[in-house]
């Protein structure tokens, strides 16, 4: 053997060391990639339930949120036909109850006035006596 065939059997030697050394982190690469794989597809069949179990939730949902419409809109008309009869009644009693407050305050006012006269003692003078007197 020459020393050529030599070197040449020791380059061949390192080359297949080389190639044994790459081989096994190329190995565990395929190994992790097909893990990977797997892992993406479990994810995916488990994700399905959910997003079917979403979607039920959010059409719940969303029929609860027409009633609560619906509850709103009759509370709206209630409000309404309320302020409408307390306007009604204002218009239709309002102005005979300030009337007869009114009657009845200046009923009570002159009782009191007749009630006063009455204990003051009678003669024409002493009502008169006050009258015009300036203080």
């Amino acid at each position: 053997m020459t020393p050529t065939q030599i070197a040449a059997l020791i380059i061949a030697g390192a080359f297949v060391l080389l190639v044994v050394l790459l081989a096994v982190p190329l190995i565990k690469l395929g190994r992790t990639l097909d893990e990977t794989t797997n892992a993406i597809r479990k994810a995916q069949e488990n994700t399905d339930p959910i997003f079917t179990g979403a979607n039920s939730t959010i059409t719940h949902v969303n029929t609860q949120l027409e009633r609560v419409d619906g509850i709103t809109a009759n509370a709206k008309t209630i409000s309404g036909n309320v302020s409408a009869l307390s306007s009604l009644f204002t218009a239709t009693l309002g102005g005979p109850l300030v009337k007869t407050a009114a009657f009845s305050y200046g009923v009570s006012k002159a009782l009191k006035a007749r009630r006063k006269r009455k204990q003051e003692p009678k003669g024409r003078h002493f009502r008169r006596k006050n009258k015009g007197v300036r203080q």
